[in-house]
């Protein structure tokens, strides 16, 4: 066990002879005292954290990260059409596991209230988001179209 100049540890602490009583507050603060100093004494002995091999970290530009969409805020946005008539919602976002880059917008579309739709994937790209991400347009889409299109369902 590490011990610090100036402070005491549960082995210095004074303990009268008396036994206490196990709910009572001074046998609380011992035991708690105990734990701290063996967290304590842990982490001092595990050695400062090392930077993993092979992660290189980079500055990011917080202006354009600010500018960006938020997919947890476009999750549950309607997606309208060209015309103007709603034709699904943002169900999720797949981002391609080799590209590494947003690829797939998965629409609910039918049902009512999210129940008795179905899933469909779209492109990404082929979505027309506003600069408040507030609007979503899905040009030349209707919901019968749509609703054409294979089903998607979720791995397990």
């Amino acid at each position: 066990m590490v011990a610090f100049a100036g402070f005491q540890t549960p082995s210095q602490s004074h303990v009268d002879a008396t036994p206490l009583p196990q709910n009572s507050k001074r046998a609380a603060r011992c035991s708690s005292g105990w734990m701290i100093w063996t967290a304590l004494a842990v982490a001092l002995a595990a050695g400062p954290a090392l930077p993993q091999a092979g992660v290189q970290l980079i500055k990011v530009d917080l202006s354009v990260v600010a500018k960006g969409y938020r997919m947890s805020k476009l999750i549950g946005t309607t997606v309208i059409n060209d015309k103007n008539e709603k034709i699904g919602t943002v169900d999720d976002v797949v981002a391609d596991k080799d590209k590494k880059q947003l690829s797939f917008a998965v629409l609910q579309v039918g049902g009512f209230l999210g129940l008795g739709g179905h899933l469909v994937v779209v492109p990404y790209e082929s979505l027309v988001i506003d600069e408040t991400g507030q609007k979503i347009t899905l040009p030349g889409a209707s919901k019968d179209e749509l609703k054409k299109l294979s089903a998607f369902n979720y791995p397990a």
